[in-house]
């Protein structure tokens, strides 16, 4: 696989009841985020670590992340390929993420490292 899947995410309007979901079907302990409403789940062995959180309003989804060593470059091909842009370029901490579309509107996560001396 030439870009790895990273993470996982599942977004929506009640992330307590969410996380509420996981923790109790599948035992995934989170540490609550509570600025974002997002709670991140480690992964165990042989798994990905993800995150559940609150959509704030906007549409909720459940994707999986991939890194890209050029985000603005994934985002361009995406939408050429008939992709819309569910979530725009954010810089996290550790991290800088966008969410497209697949040709069917699933949510399909796009991340990579932030630029060297950004913070």
């Amino acid at each position: 696989m030439a870009n790895p899947v990273v993470w996982f995410e599942v977004m929506g309007q009640d992330a307590d009841k969410l996380r509420s979901f996981y923790s109790e079907l599948l035992g995934f302990e989170f540490q609550l985020q509570e600025e974002m409403n997002y709670g991140i789940a480690e992964a165990a062995e042989g798994g990905i670590a993800g995150g559940v959180g609150a959509a704030n309003g906007g549409p909720g989804w459940v994707t999986f992340y991939t890194k890209v060593p050029d985000l603005e470059h994934a985002i361009a091909k995406a939408t050429e390929l008939g992709s819309s842009t569910l979530l725009p370029i954010t810089r996290l901490p550790d991290t800088v993420i966008a969410v497209v579309t697949d040709p069917e509107g699933n949510a399909v996560g796009l991340c990579m490292d932030p630029p060297a001396g950004s913070a």
